[in-house]
């Protein structure tokens, strides 16, 4: 089953990253203590971050005016926001390292950054990839999930009730 786990720079979604790879990535003593399945299981984690498309960038020039920035500006902008990505992936690196992840290495295309990752315990081998993707973050999270095949798509949640959501 693949699994995709939103991250973001909140507690929240390092909590919910944290939660997926103790609870449905490694098993628990009792599952290490059963005979092994016909087909060994091959679950798949995805970290997926999205970032919010870059329209416009503008800048005040006085009261009631703007300018549309150079595309230097823009450039600079994206640079920055596959900056901070990175960041975000390295955090989740760590948490993956703390919950015994072994190798992580990240390769980053434009803004597509992906990362290659091997878990072995006893009984179970998990391979994984961070993706950063451009939208408005449900649309794009949703998106992602579809066109991956995911099974499960895991947020996490800042405590808004049902309506607030």
């Amino acid at each position: 089953m693949k699994v995709l786990v939103a991250v973001d720079d909140s507690d929240f979604s390092r909590h919910a990253l944290a939660w997926v790879l103790d609870h449905l990535f490694f098993p628990s003593p009792a599952a290490a203590d059963q005979p092994p399945a016909a087909e060994p299981r091959r679950p798949e984690l995805v970290l997926v971050h999205a970032l919010e498309p870059l329209r416009h960038v503008m800048y005040p020039v006085g009261p009631g005016s703007a300018v549309y920035g150079a595309p230097s500006m823009v450039e600079s902008v994206r640079a920055a926001q596959a900056e901070n990505a990175r960041g975000l992936l390295d955090r989740a690196k760590r948490i993956c390292h703390q919950r015994g992840v072994g190798r992580v290495t990240f390769l980053s295309f434009f803004f597509i950054v992906s990362a290659q990752v091997q878990i072995t315990s006893a009984c179970l081998q998990v391979s994984a990839e961070a993706v950063v993707v451009e939208g408005e973050p449900r649309e794009a999270l949703c998106r992602a999930a579809a066109d991956m095949g995911a099974g499960l798509l895991v947020v996490g949640s800042r405590g808004l009730g049902a309506i607030k959501r």
